[in-house]
């Protein structure tokens, strides 16, 4: 019985890795559907190669969070680019009822961090690991980041300016410059972006550790979550393959519920555990152990259920038609500086 469980559980987090490549997979299609739109519009044809994907919103979290002020103030959701915000609630739903799940389930940019990690222990033998002390500090720095977001937009950002923003033709073609970030790197984005993809080598997860502000946001949000790991005191052995299997380096051995904003929900340390029903991700109502496959349906539900009710509520499509990116295209440039 103890190895069928673990053979579930272990099927769990191959299942979450098939999740996140094929998020990414998809997410990569948007990206080449989306270029092919633009690609038509730039060639003046009178109708494009393909519809715009909505999705490519979901690379737009800085615009999310003014779509979200404008909705708080207003009460309405801005036309231009829904999508941004219907994405960024679901995932915001996402750390509200199933941990920081977004972050090791479906986003991208976690998933090359984990591949990258991945791929440093085979280059170099291991991963690093930074000073203790220099650690903790070094984590601070997405919190100030998005505590100067959060600042800017939501407490001094006035509601006029907000709308301002978001009528403006800055906002309209923020997802064209957002392409052109990847079709277009400058020599000093390249370095940039080289220079992290060698620290997440060296370092796991170093982006998502130390710099990423989304997940910090959704970290602080997870804590009210009811979903933790949970150790049965018990059962314990302290063997710690826990503690040494957790991506964040947190003490799973030593904690009874695990409430660290760090936590991802990506389910490794169960998966190391030895001992059945001793581990698992449940929430504190649930006195008995609840399947494993129940968590990753929770996480799956919320997201596709939130953007479900964004297609369904007419909140997905953007107000822009394809006459309007013919027309705005030409002042991109000048829009970027």
């Amino acid at each position: 019985m103890r190895e069928r469980m673990q053979k579930q559980v272990k099927v769990v987090t191959r299942l979450r890795s098939i999740v996140q490549w094929a998020f990414f997979i998809w997410t990569v299609g948007i990206g080449i559907r989306f270029a092919m739109f633009i690609t038509s519009a730039e060639r003046g044809t009178s109708v494009p190669l393909v519809s715009r994907p909505p999705g490519v919103e979901g690379f737009l979290p800085i615009g999310a969070l003014t779509s979200l002020k404008y909705w708080l103030v207003s009460g309405q959701i801005h036309p231009v680019h829904p999508a941004a915000l219907v994405i960024f609630l679901a995932i915001l739903a996402m750390s509200l009822v199933a941990k920081k799940s977004f972050c090791s389930w479906l986003c991208p940019v976690g998933t090359i961090s984990e591949f990258a990690h991945k791929l440093g222990v085979k280059i170099f033998g291991c991963n690093f690991h930074v000073w203790g002390w220099l650690d903790i500090p070094l984590r601070g720095i997405k919190y100030l980041l998005l505590f100067f977001f959060v600042k800017i937009i939501l407490i001094d950002m006035p509601g006029e300016a907000v709308g301002g923003f978001l009528d403006a033709p800055y906002w309209a073609v923020s997802d064209v410059k957002m392409l052109h970030f990847f079709t277009r790197m400058s020599l000093t984005t390249m370095a940039i972006l080289g220079i992290l993809i060698a620290l997440s080598l060296l370092f796991k997860n170093f982006w998502c550790r130390y710099l990423c502000p989304y997940g910090a946001l959704l970290g602080l949000i997870s804590l009210l979550s009811p979903f933790k790991i949970r150790r049965e005191a018990e059962g314990c052995t302290a063997c710690r393959r826990c503690t040494a299997a957790c991506p964040s380096g947190l003490a799973v051995h030593s904690a009874t519920a695990v409430s660290s904003p760090e936590c991802t929900g990506c389910l490794t340390c169960t998966a190391a555990c030895p001992e059945r029903h001793v581990l698992a991700m449940q929430p504190a109502f649930r006195k008995r152990p609840l399947s494993v496959w129940v968590y990753p349906a929770v996480v799956l539900f919320v997201f596709f259920g939130g953007i479900g009710v964004g297609i369904v509520s007419d909140h997905w499509q953007s107000s822009l038609t394809f006459a309007d990116y013919q027309r705005l295209l030409p002042l991109v440039q000048q829009l970027s500086h």
